[in-house]
Parts: C-alpha cells; sequence; structure tokens
C-alpha cells in the first residue's frame, strides 16, 4: 500500500465517520409537504396529523403560535393557531394596528376543504412562499368539530366529490355545530364563544362545501346579508369588499357567485341571498359587528381544485383586508357608536322582492326528466349543455318586525342559565344590591307554535307574539339590570326579545311559564266563580257577551268555567309571564 492510497483511505473513514455523527444528532427537519398534496388532492388529513402538523409549524418558525383553549363535547381542547409576522401573540397589542382574520375549520368534517387550505396557507405564509400581510394576522381554528372529525367514513356526504375518507357532520353529541352559536348547548360553542372574544376579528371566515344545484363554478360565497349587518359596514361589505374579492380571484382565473341557495330547482329561476339567522357561524359574529363570510366550494368538484380555490380565495381576501386595514377599523370604530345611537332595531327579515341584483352566472342546463326508479319526474343538469345568462338575484331585505330599543334590561338571578350564556358572551351586567321596585314594560307571550320534531336538542317555537303592558315590579337584591348602552347591544336584543328568531325563547329556554302550576277543581270552583261574576259587573258582563257571540264557547263548560278562572286574582302571575322586563 503505497502513502497515497493510506491516505486516501484515511479521509474516506473521517468522512465516513463525520457523516456518520452528524446524521445520528441532527433532528430531521419536520416534512411540510401537507397529506393533501403527498395524496395527490385526493385525501385530507386526520385530526391528529393535522395538530401534529401545525405543532411542527409553531416550532419552526416563531411567527407562528399554537394553543390549546377550552373544552369541546369529545373530550378534547379546541386549538388556535396564530400566525403574525411580527411574532407578538398578545391580542390586546395586536388589535392597536393590525386587523385580525379569524378562519374557522371543520365545523361540518365531512366539508374539508378548508382544513386542508388553511394548512398549506399558513406554511405558505411562513416559508414566505407568498408575501405574509403587513397589516393583518390570522387566527384558525384547525379543526372545530373534533368529535365529528375522528368519526371518518367515506359515505355519508352521499353527493360529494371526495375526498375519500372525511369526519361526520354532527359532532360528539350530534349536534350541528353550525346550529348551535346563539343557543351555545355544546362545549364546542362554550369554547368558540370564548375564543371569539379573546380574539375580537375583524373578518370572519367559515369554511363550508355546497349542497344544492350543479352549475360551473368551484367556488361561492356567502356574504353575512348586508341589510343586516346594517349601515356603513354593510354598504362596505356589499359595495367594496365583495366585488374586490370577486375580481381579485377572477384576475387568478377563479370565477365565483354568490351560494346558489336553491334545492331541487334550477339557478336560473333567480335565487335569494341565504339569511344567516344568529345559530349560524356568521349570523352570530356579526351581532358583534364582525365582517363574516363562508367559503362555500362546490361540493360535485374534484377535492383538489375544491382545496385550491379554497386557497386561492382565502389568499385574496388576506389581500384586500390587508389593503383596507385602515379602512376597516374606522368603520368597525365608528359604527360600533352609531348602533348605540339607534332608537328601533329590527328583529325579523323579509325579501325585497323590488330591489334586485342581475348576476352573470354559468350553469347548465337542467331538466325535468322521468325518473327510472320512482316514475316521477326528477331533476337532472346536462354537463354538455353550459351557458352564460342573466339570472335574478334577490341579495336586498327589509325589515318585517322592528322593536324600541330599551334603556335597559333586568333579568331575575333564577335565570341562571341564562345569565351564564349573557357572561358568557362578555355582556356587562349590575346585580342590584337591594330589593328594589322599577317601573317596566312586562311582556305577556300571547301566541306562538312549536316544531313537532325535534331539532338541534330542541322543539323550537316560531311565530312567537306578545302583548305589552306597563307596570311595578319588585326585584330581589341580586337580580340583573343589563344597560344596553354596550358592545353587546345586539346581542342582547336577539336573545331576549321573545319574538326574534333565534331568541331564547324560541330556543325554549323559558319554557317553563308555558305551563301552568296550580289549577282548580271545577266542583269546587263552580261556587267561587259564581261568587266572581255576582261582584263584579263588569267581568260579568263580559262573560255574557263572550257566551252570546262564541258558541265554541257556550258549548264548552270547562272553557266558560276556565275563563272565570283566568280573570280571576286566583289565576298564577307566572304563567306565560315573560320573565325579561324592560325598562324605558
Amino acid at each position: 500500500m503505497n502513502t497515497k492510497t493510506f491516505v486516501m483511505k484515511k479521509i474516506s473513514i473521517v468522512l465516513i465517520l463525520l457523516i456518520s455523527c452528524n446524521t445520528k444528532n441532527e433532528n430531521p427537519s419536520p416534512d411540510f409537504e401537507t397529506h393533501f398534496e403527498k395524496s395527490k388532492g385526493t385525501e385530507t388529513a386526520t385530526y391528529e396529523q393535522t395538530i401534529l402538523y401545525y405543532n411542527n409549524l409553531a416550532n419552526s418558525y416563531p411567527e407562528i403560535s399554537i394553543n390549546s383553549i377550552g373544552e369541546t363535547d369529545s373530550g378534547m381542547p379546541l386549538h388556535i393557531v396564530v400566525l403574525n409576522p411580527d411574532k407578538e401573540f398578545d391580542f390586546i397589542k395586536i388589535r392597536k394596528n393590525k386587523r385580525i382574520i379569524f378562519i374557522n375549520n371543520g365545523i361540518h368534517p365531512g366539508e374539508s376543504d378548508g382544513i386542508d387550505a388553511t394548512m398549506m396557507l399558513f406554511r405558505d405564509l411562513a416559508n414566505g412562499s407568498i408575501e405574509p400581510p403587513k397589516n393583518t394576522v390570522l387566527v384558525t381554528i384547525p379543526i372545530y368539530n373534533i368529535g365529528g372529525s375522528i368519526t371518518r367514513n367515506s359515505t355519508t356526504r352521499a353527493n360529494q366529490n371526495g375526498p375519500l375518507e372525511y369526519g361526520f357532520r354532527g359532532n360528539a353529541r350530534n349536534y350541528d355545530l353550525n346550529r348551535d352559536f346563539i343557543k351555545c348547548d355544546t362545549k364546542n360553542a362554550k369554547t368558540f364563544t370564548k375564543i371569539f372574544h379573546l380574539i375580537k376579528p375583524d373578518v370572519f371566515i367559515d369554511n363550508h362545501v355546497s349542497n344544492g344545484a350543479d352549475y360551473q363554478y368551484t367556488l361561492t360565497h356567502l356574504f353575512t346579508q348586508h341589510n343586516k349587518l346594517g349601515g356603513s359596514l354593510g354598504e362596505y361589505l356589499q359595495n367594496k369588499m365583495m366585488p374586490a374579492l370577486e375580481e381579485n380571484l377572477a384576475v387568478k382565473n377563479w370565477d365565483i357567485t354568490p351560494f346558489v341557495n336553491v334545492y331541487n330547482n334550477v339557478p336560473e329561476k333567480g335565487f335569494s341571498q341565504f339569511m344567516d339567522f344568529p345559530r349560524y357561524s356568521t349570523g352570530y359574529t356579526t351581532l358583534f359587528n364582525t365582517l363574516g363570510m363562508m367559503i362555500e366550494t362546490h361540493m360535485l368538484k374534484p377535492y383538489k381544485e375544491r382545496v385550491e380555490g379554497n386557497y386561492e380565495l382565502m389568499k385574496s381576501m388576506i389581500e384586500i383586508v390587508d389593503r383596507d386595514a385602515q379602512i376597516i377599523k374606522e368603520l368597525r370604530s365608528n359604527f360600533n357608536e352609531s348602533i348605540l345611537e339607534k332608537k328601533t332595531y329590527p328583529l325579523k327579515w323579509a325579501v325585497n322582492k323590488a330591489k334586485t341584483t342581475n348576476i352573470n352566472f354559468k350553469g347548465f342546463e337542467g331538466e325535468m326528466i322521468p325518473s327510472e326508479i320512482t316514475n316521477a319526474k326528477r331533476l337532472k343538469y346536462n354537463r354538455s349543455k353550459p351557458f352564460s345568462k342573466k339570472v335574478i338575484y334577490q341579495n336586498y331585505y327589509e325589515p318585517a318586525l322592528e322593536v324600541t330599543i330599551p334603556k335597559a334590561y333586568i333579568i331575575p338571578q333564577g335565570w341562571h342559565n341564562i345569565i351564564d350564556l349573557l357572561k358568557l358572551n362578555l355582556v356587562e351586567m349590575s346585580p342590584f344590591k337591594n330589593d328594589t321596585t322599577v317601573l317596566v314594560d312586562a311582556y305577556k307571550i300571547t301566541d306562538f307554535e312549536t316544531r313537532t320534531r325535534a331539532y338541534e336538542g330542541h322543539y323550537p317555537h316560531y311565530n312567537t307574539s306578545v302583548v305589552s303592558n306597563e307596570k311595578e315590579v319588585h326585584f330581589k337584591k341580586g337580580d340583573y339590570l343589563i344597560n344596553t348602552d354596550q358592545m353587546a347591544l345586539r346581542y342582547l336584543i336577539e336573545t331576549l326579545e321573545p319574538e326574534g328568531p333565534d331568541s331564547f325563547f324560541n330556543w325554549n329556554f323559558f319554557d317553563g311559564i308555558l305551563q301552568q302550576k296550580e289549577h282548580f277543581s271545577p266542583y269546587v270552583w263552580e261556587d267561587k266563580a259564581k261568587e266572581i261574576l255576582d261582584s263584579n259587573v263588569d267581568l260579568n258582563t263580559e262573560f255574557k257577551n263572550k257566551q252570546e257571540n262564541d258558541t265554541t264557547f257556550l258549548n264548552s263548560w270547562y272553557e266558560q268555567l276556565n275563563w272565570i278562572y283566568e280573570h280571576s286574582e286566583h289565576y298564577e302571575k307566572a304563567h306565560l309571564q315573560y320573565p325579561v322586563y324592560r325598562v324605558k
């Protein structure tokens, strides 16, 4: 062996040793290719894969933070992931100079597009693949419905084109979480509420996948209804933000249209904007003057295409919010102040049929053909016959019922379930320090209807009507006075006015007042009833008139006795007496 050969061997051995040592001691860098990308756009990440991915991102990029907050019905906590290029994660400090976009994913885990799109978006912003925003901070819940996410299957989304496996719509208690925001039955919703008020976002995005008609678009948007949002903020949403989003996406060759709110019919006949009541995510966030939208990708488009479109839409929204950061800040600040100056509040809404929008809609010809199964007619879209035509879009609403905004509400302390929800939403309340008597407007429930089938854990009421009368009511020490001059004004009115579509009354929270607790025995009451009529001329006259003019009443001995009972001092005051009182 010559000297040269010996030296080369020695060098080789040293290199091998060095390489071996480095390989052994180095931690392998995390793989930031998502499960969606690894599967070539056919699969979605599991809950475990998703959280691990964000943990790895947070460990690798100081611009990202991940934290677990609160409980869910699944027994596992919710997570929030924050992306701030300034590496500041104190929301009080963030709000001073930046706008906050809050992205919610996996509320319906079978609609998983946003889960995968957001993972890629956060990675690309963190690593500089796309330019991070200067004036905007992103916050996301990676998967909101954890219980539904871990119940994976490939069948329950019967009409959906991918992914191969996905989660289930119901949560661990089989609640649809996008019907639970205002009533807050689930631990998920309670934790979301805490997160929402911690963040206080300027813009809220909830990622979904559509049902319904077939059409050419992969992307549809469902902004919160602009008339309901109201004022300058609603005008900005309708006339600035939404057109900017559509234009931004058009430049990228991503067509988008308003959410196609039709079922078992063709869109070209026209359709109305979806009304997002407070049970829904964007309806709830609107109560606190947040600009809200749902992204609804089209279920029939390939999964890869849907996720990519979802990614681009969120990217466009970030660009718009970053550009308009100061405008949004001023609009929200001014709007929050202006709403407190209003005298009335729209409680119910109806489509304004006189004011509509013509949109250029790209659809497929649809026709009714004989069904080979039922022998009836069925709707069939023909994808070989695409069209582009003007379609009437009813996106203007007008108030159908308005209420006068009271100076304050009073709620007795015994209604602790309601009080707990008010506190959860940071409602400012003051307990009476002493027993006190207050002149109030008191509601009596005069009529309502009730669903005959269960809906999200309730048999809700609807078509509720009330009558109001002014009276003095004695309140106990510890009962709560709630002034309406506060940022939770909208929330208070929507929940505490019983005629509201999503009021606490209509969600059965006050059903205890609907049942009489005391009654009469007819054989005893008959004699007392006669004494009451004999001693009260006006009441006796009213009774006789009702007998003469109401045959049904005349033919029912019980209804006659009950009428006298209800008009006597013996009738319980609590029956149908709404226990939340208004102070003028």
